[in-house]
């Protein structure tokens, strides 16, 4: 008497989102080695499907290089590894451990936008406009996510800051976006940055 094989169960299938973001997450590190020239094919082996899904959820290739672009952007990510910083360590290294999150989130965002740049594919696209009060509505609100992230790290020690946590918070961002920006031919660590600024440039006494 032999037995019956079980018939073997499919996977659920997956919600068009949730395919959409597998597939740029499959796609990110080779857009940053491949640029524009990255091919459907390799992103469909890294990903472990046929070619023809991805145009089930992407139009064509371009929809989903600008779909990279605005993952490699978004801060959710950087926002939640930022929540997740132990609140018990001491301030300095909450900071290192920010600073570290930060600056790699500005680097994978460089490599991104260097690779699309270098393969002529990087979408040009209009200065953003202020507002009537000198702000850039668009881009202030893709600093508010961190920025809040990082006033929480500063919450636990307010008794003993010379500034809000809120004031202090924005002033460490734009270092950091600093330092990414402009990194130089010997760039400053996490932990050089976060003990710059919390004790500034001198040494000793003074």
């Amino acid at each position: 008497m032999t037995s019956e094989k079980p018939a073997r169960r499919r996977a659920p299938a997956m919600e068009p989102d949730q395919r959409r973001a597998m597939i740029v997450a499959a796609a990110l590190p080779l857009v940053v080695e491949y640029g524009a020239n990255v091919t459907t094919a390799k992103v469909a082996r890294a990903a472990g499907i046929g070619e023809g899904t991805i145009f089930r959820v992407f139009e064509d290739k371009n929809a989903l290089l600008k779909a990279c672009m605005e993952a490699a952007v978004r801060p959710d990510e950087t926002v939640a590894h930022l929540a997740s910083i132990d609140l018990d360590q001491p301030l300095a290294d909450r900071l290192t451990e920010a600073a570290e999150v930060m600056c790699g989130h500005m680097e994978r965002m460089g490599e991104v936008i260097g690779a699309l740049a270098a393969t002529g594919q990087l979408e040009r696209r209009e200065p953003p406009k202020p507002d009537a009060d000198g702000r850039f509505p668009s881009r202030e609100a893709g600093l508010a996510g961190p920025r809040a992230a990082l006033t929480a790290l500063f919450a636990p020690d307010e008794s003993r800051l010379r500034l809000s946590p809120e004031r202090l918070a924005s002033a460490f961002q734009l270092l950091l976006m600093s330092a990414g920006r402009v990194p130089g031919p010997d760039p400053l660590t996490p932990r050089e940055l976060a003990d710059l600024f919390l004790h500034g440039a001198l040494g000793g006494a003074e």
